[in-house]
Formats: structure tokens, sequence, C-alpha cells
């Protein structure tokens, strides 16, 4: 695996693309529901102390006034734990920012088991599932700095709801800046394989890559495609490798159900049947712990990843 700079977690990458974008236009604001230090909006609260919100806590609340700003000609960007962006306010992004097509931004944070030692409260692995079910929802899960900010960029151009995943747990940096390009819907081959394919999103991106090369030593070639857009999915992609390799392999910080290898299935299910396994959290909850050894336990690092790839492939 090729990494090109220092580990960042993309909430550091949230908040400094924010500062970024809020110095290029005047109508970007951050609402944020006292999770700023969290969150990383506080930095950009420095920059422009006038332009962020402090709602409490409150999260529901906080997208309703997001939904009404966003009809004054702002572009808000709602900012708080994903267990409770996706979660606790659900409703009111369905029916307040997704039902009336507005043009609101959400920065979720915290997602994922990663959160560590906060625990199964606060580790969501279903906001992928829920963003996923809201007619015209965008949802992207950025896998580095890189990746993050120009995400970040990309939302705020993109004229509808956005729902951006972001991370506690700081990640290896696998984009060059100068050369890379994020388009919202559109994965991207990071290595080439003839044996199997890994389908890989946000954190879990780095570590399939890495998984990559342990297989190797066991004869086993795999190609890697990073799917940072989960909603719109990059569906010819998915069915190009499909082709290439006929066995693919999802692998997410996020339950199995509803996202990334529920869509990756059902666009092989609809256009062409191949046989998929999706790694992932198993339909459980998570457990407090330090974050590695969480993923570890839960076969989401390298060793886990390449280890279950591996016994897959015997079967």
């Amino acid at each position: 695996m090729s990494v090109i700079g220092e580990k960042i977690a993309t909430r550091d990458s949230y908040g400094n693309a924010l500062v970024e974008l809020g110095k290029e236009h005047d109508d970007l604001l951050v609402l944020d529901a006292d999770l700023a230090a969290a969150t990383k909006t506080g930095t950009f609260k420095k920059v422009f102390p006038e332009r962020h919100i402090d709602c409490g806590i409150a999260e529901a609340n906080m997208t309703g006034i997001a939904a009404g700003l966003s009809t004054c000609g702002f572009v808000p960007f709602i900012s708080t734990f994903a267990m409770f962006a996706a979660g606790r306010a659900f409703e009111q992004v369905r029916n307040a920012i997704g039902y009336p097509k507005l043009n609101v931004k959400i920065g979720a944070t915290h997602a994922g088991i990663s959160v560590g030692e906060d625990g199964a409260s606060h580790q969501c692995n279903e906001d992928i599932a829920l963003m996923r079910t809201i007619p015209g929802m965008v949802v992207i899960n950025p896998s580095d700095d890189v990746e993050a900010r120009a995400a970040v960029k990309a939302a705020y151009q993109h004229e509808g709801p956005v729902y951006l995943r972001f991370g506690r747990l700081a990640v290896p940096v696998i984009h060059d800046e100068k050369t890379y390009h994020f388009e919202i819907g559109k994965g991207e081959q990071l290595r080439d394989g003839s044996t199997c394919t890994i389908i890989a999103t946000g954190l879990c991106v780095s570590e399939a890559l890495a998984a990559a090369e342990l297989l190797m030593g066991k004869g086993i070639d795999a190609q890697v495609i990073n799917m940072p857009t989960i909603k719109p999915l990059d569906e010819a992609l998915v069915i190009e490798a499909a082709k290439k390799t006929g066995r693919i392999f999802t692998v997410e910080e996020h339950s199995i159900i509803g996202g990334l290898g529920a869509a990756v299935s059902e666009v092989l299910g609809d256009k062409l049947p191949t046989r998929i396994t999706r790694i992932g959290m198993n339909d459980v909850f998570g457990e407090s712990g330090p974050a590695k050894e969480l993923l570890h336990k839960y076969e989401l690092d390298a060793e886990g990843i390449a280890n279950r790839i591996e016994r897959e492939m015997e079967l």
C-alpha cells in the first residue's frame, strides 16, 4: 500500500475543508449541536464566529433550523455525531430536508466502531442504511484526508441534500492531492487484480489495500476499488469488476445490512448475478474498547480482511 502522508482523522479534514470553503463562499453556514470540539467545526468557528451557530444538544431542532436557513439562500452544514445526525434526527432529516429536497449538508462524525471507548450507544453502524433510504439523499463516506476535503467541497457544489460520513480514528493518506479528483457517484480502482475484487469504503479502504498485499503472499491477486459514494453508487464500475474477476468482497465499517455491501448486492442481483461476501458488522452492536482492537476483533483491519477472504476463497 502506498501511503502519501501522515495519518489524519477525516473529522479533522471536515473542519479544515469548511474553513477553506468559508473563505470562498459567504453563504456557507455551520451549525453544531454542542460538539464543535469533537466534530472539528470549532476550526471554522475560530475563523468565522458569526457564521457558526451552536444549537445546543438539540439535534432535531438544529436540523429544522438548517432547513429554514436553506430556504433563505444559505448553504448550511449541520454537524454532530453520526448516531445523532442519522439516528436521533432521522425524522427531521427525512421530512424537513429530504422531502422538500432542500440544500442542506449533513456532516456526521464519529461513525462506526472506531469511535472506540464510547461504546455501542455511540458507535453508529446503521447510518448509511438509514440515509440511503431517503429519496434524493447523496451518501458519501471518504477514505482519507484528501478525499474527505474534496468531498466536502463537492457537497457544497451539489444542489440538494448530502450526508457526509467522517471518522474519529486517524487513517493513512492514500491519495495525492495534486492528482486526485473527486466526483460524486464515482469510484476508483486503487489496485489491479485478477482473482477477486475488494470494494471498500471509508476507513476500510486503506485496510483493504494492506489486506491485498497480504493476500498476494497467499496466491490471491485482489483488485481493490475505493467506493466513496454509496449513493448514487458507481454501478458501471461494480459491474465491470464483477465481469473481470467474478468474485466480489465488500468491506465497510458499518452493518452488512443496508450499507455498501447491500448496495453492491442490489446492483449485481439485478444486472449481473455474482458471488458476493459482505464484510462488516454482522447484525451485532459494537462494544467499548480501543478502536484498533475493535477493528481487529471484528475482522475489519488488514489481517482480518485478508483472513476472511482467504477462508471464503477456499469454499
